[in-house]
């Protein structure tokens, strides 16, 4: 709905601002918009110029953040998360970013696996994230997170890992 009525908006002004140029530029328009009119008419098309005016640098940085990305989905794949993937999500963001790739998450580190690839089940990135991990490039420290956190962030990747 929103990019409907955004791309309509963008459409009528280009229509008008054509409908200008063919009539003899905005000098000409001014001129028989303006001066044709009476004193009343005058001012009406000077509000309804100014309301439009607002309308446009109001609504569409609404609507911009309106259509944005929401905060209940992630990514591509539009995966629903629950409060306590969500609360993982910033987790992630924090503790985990500097290391690993993860689409949903937009991370590209290098030094711990691809969860992408590797599409860990919930239980498998919990012990990692609580006993750590010795392979690889680099060391994941032992308790990284711990308590809620540690499940919390488990539970979000394992629901978005590979679903880019």
């Amino acid at each position: 709905m929103g990019a409907a009525l955004f791309l309509t908006v963008w459409i009528a002004l280009a229509l008008g601002i054509f409908v200008v140029a063919m009539s003899g530029g905005p000098g000409a328009a001014r001129e028989r918009v303006l001066h044709a009119q009476s004193r009343r008419g005058r001012r009406i098309t000077a509000t309804v110029l100014a309301v439009v005016f607002l309308g446009m640098g109001v609504a569409v940085p609404t609507l911009v953040i309106a259509g944005s990305e929401s905060k209940d989905e992630v990514g591509d794949a539009r995966v629903k998360l629950n409060a306590s993937q969500k609360r993982g999500r910033e987790i992630f963001g924090q503790r985990c970013n500097q290391c690993h790739t993860l689409a949903a998450a937009n991370t590209v580190g290098q030094t711990g696996p691809d969860l992408d690839r590797i599409k860990p089940p919930r239980g498998l990135v919990l012990d990692a994230v609580l006993n750590g991990r010795a392979r690889g490039i680099g060391r994941m420290p032992a308790q990284i997170v711990q308590g809620r956190d540690a499940q919390d962030v488990a539970s979000f990747v394992a629901a978005v890992a590979g679903t880019q």
